[in-house]
C-alpha cells in the first residue's frame, strides 16, 4: 500500500507522499461479497494504497513505482491479484502477515517503506476486506525492477534487529475516556492513514521518533509540516473546519495542498467520508503544541534584499501585505509551513515551484512558478528568510548553503503533475 518512501538498515515507512500519476481508485469486478469488496476498496482510500503502488503510465496497484530512499530506490509491488507477480496466490493468512509483520507470503521481510508499522493496527476485519478488494480487480502481469539498495542494506533479514526497535505489533485498542469520534480519528492517523510516516522524525535507523510523533519530517526533499497544535510551525490557528476542508478539497483559507501532499488528497482524503474527516480533525485538534525555542532574529540587510525580491516576484499573488487570496494564493502571513522549524518546503518552492492539487470540489490545480532559474541561492534564501518573518512570522533565517544543497538535490527532480487517469 502507499509507502512514503524511507530506508533504514533497514528502511522506515515513509509517508507522504509519493507523486505518481493517480486519479481515482478502480471500481472493483463482480463478487459474491459486494459489500465486504466495497468495504475493502474504502479501506484502501484510508489507506492511500495507490500512491505509491501505481507508477505513472502504470496500471493502478501494479506497482513499480520508485521510492527514492537515501540509500536507493525501492520499487513499489505488484498488489493486483495476477499470481505470478502479484498477490494472486497469497493466502488471507499470508496478507495479513504482510499488513501485520511485515513479511510476505514466504515470510521474507518487507521493506517499511511499506507502512506495515502503521497498517499493523488495523484489525483482521478489515485486512481481510482490503485483500478482498484486491483479488476482486483485473490482474496485471508485470514485475517491478529490482531494488537498488547497496550491501548490506539489501539483505533483508537485517530487518529483524530494525523490527525489534521500531514494530509495535498489535491492532489498534479503544482508548478509554475519549469518544468515539476521537478514537476513529486516532486509528486513521495512526494506523491506516499512516500520517506519522511523513509528519514524524526519523532517527538515523530511519524509525520514527515516538517522542516527537507528528512534529513534521523531511521526506522526498519536502518537510511534512507539524500537526501538533503550536500556533506558529502547527495547526493552533486552524480550526476543526480548516483541516476537514484542507482535506476535502486540498485548499482552505489558510493553505492548500501541493508537492507530495497534492497526491495524498486528491487519491486519499478527499475521497473519505465526513465524519471520518471529523473524525480526523478532532484527534489532530487534541494534539499539544510542541515546545520550540524561539528562533534567532534575521538581519537587516537580509531583510532588505528580501523585501526587494518578494516585491518584485511575489507581491502580485501573494500581496503585499502577504494576505494572499485566500483559496486561490495562499497567505504567507501567519502561514504555518512558511514558519515550520525546517524551511525546506518553502525553500523547494521557490526553487522548483508547485502545482496545487486538483479536487473534485475545486478542479482547478493552480500552479506557482519556478524562480530558481533566476535567483541565486543567496536571493532565494533572502527572500525565503523575508517570508519567514514579515507581518508578525518568526522563524530562522535561511542561508544560502542549504538554498544550494536542496538545488542540488532537486535540479533532477522536478515536481510531478497529477496527469489525468489511470
Amino acid at each position: 500500500m502507499r509507502g512514503k518512501a524511507r530506508a533504514t538498515l533497514a528502511i522506515a515507512a515513509a509517508g507522504a507522499l509519493t507523486t505518481a500519476a493517480v486519479s481515482h481508485i478502480p471500481a472493483p469486478a463482480p463478487s459474491a461479497d459486494p459489500a465486504l469488496i466495497e468495504q475493502g476498496r474504502y479501506l484502501v482510500v484510508l489507506g492511500d494504497c495507490a500512491s505509491c503502488h501505481t507508477r505513472p503510465g502504470g496500471q493502478p496497484f501494479a506497482g513499480g513505482l520508485p521510492l527514492e530512499t537515501p540509500f536507493g530506490a525501492i520499487y513499489s509491488a505488484n498488489i493486483t491479484p495476477d499470481k505470478d507477480s502479484g498477490i494472486g496466490a497469497w493466502l488471507e493468512a499470508d496478507f495479513y502477515r504482510s499488513m501485520h509483520e511485515g513479511r510476505d507470503d514466504q515470510n521474507h521481510h518487507l521493506y517499511p517503506a511499506m507502512p506495515y508499522p502503521y497498517y499493523t493496527l488495523a484489525p483482521r476485519a478489515e485486512v481481510d476486506a482490503i485483500r478482498a478488494y484486491l483479488m476482486s480487480l483485473k490482474p496485471v502481469g508485470y514485475t517491478p525492477p529490482a531494488n537498488t539498495l547497496p550491501f548490506p542494506l539489501n539483505i533483508r533479514w537485517g530487518l529483524t534487529f530494525w523490527n525489534w526497535l521500531y514494530l509495535k505489533e498489535g491492532t489498534w485498542r479503544l482508548v478509554s475516556g475519549r469518544t468515539a469520534q476521537w478514537n476513529r480519528g486516532a486509528y486513521i492517523v495512526e494506523g491506516l492513514g499512516h500520517c506519522g510516516a511523513c509528519h514524524t522524525p526519523k532517527t538515523l535507523a530511519m524509525g520514527d521518533k515516538r517522542d516527537d510523533a507528528l512534529r513534521g519530517g523531511v521526506i522526498d526533499n519536502w518537510f511534512a509540516s507539524d500537526l501538533n497544535g503550536g500556533r506558529r510551525g502547527g495547526l493552533g490557528s486552524w480550526t476543526g473546519a480548516d483541516i476537514v476542508e484542507f482535506l476535502k478539497t486540498g485548499r482552505n483559507a489558510r493553505s492548500s495542498a501541493s508537492g507530495s501532499m497534492s497526491l495524498v488528497v486528491q487519491v486519499s482524503t478527499s475521497k473519505m467520508t465526513d465524519p471520518d474527516l471529523a473524525a480526523i480533525a478532532v484527534y489532530l485538534k487534541s494534539l499539544p503544541a510542541a515546545k520550540v525555542a524561539n528562533p534567532a532574529g534575521p538581519k537587516t540587510a537580509v531583510m532588505t534584499a528580501g523585501r526587494a525580491i518578494y516585491v518584485d516576484e511575489c507581491s502580485a499573488c501573494h500581496k503585499m501585505n502577504g494576505a494572499g487570496v485566500p483559496r486561490f494564493f495562499p497567505p504567507l502571513a501567519g502561514n504555518a509551513n512558511v514558519q515550520s522549524s525546517d524551511p525546506t518546503t518553502l525553500d523547494r518552492f521557490i526553487l522548483t515551484g508547485t502545482q496545487a492539487a486538483a479536487t473534485d470540489p475545486r478542479p482547478t490545480a493552480l500552479s506557482m512558478p519556478a524562480f530558481g532559474w533566476k535567483l541565486t541561492n543567496a536571493q532565494a534564501a533572502a527572500v525565503a528568510t523575508y517570508i519567514r518573518n514579515a507581518w508578525g512570522n518568526a522563524a530562522s533565517p535561511v542561508s544560502a548553503d542549504e538554498v544550494g544543497r536542496l538545488r542540488g538535490k532537486v535540479a533532477a527532480q522536478p515536481v510531478r503533475k497529477p496527469s489525468g487517469v489511470v
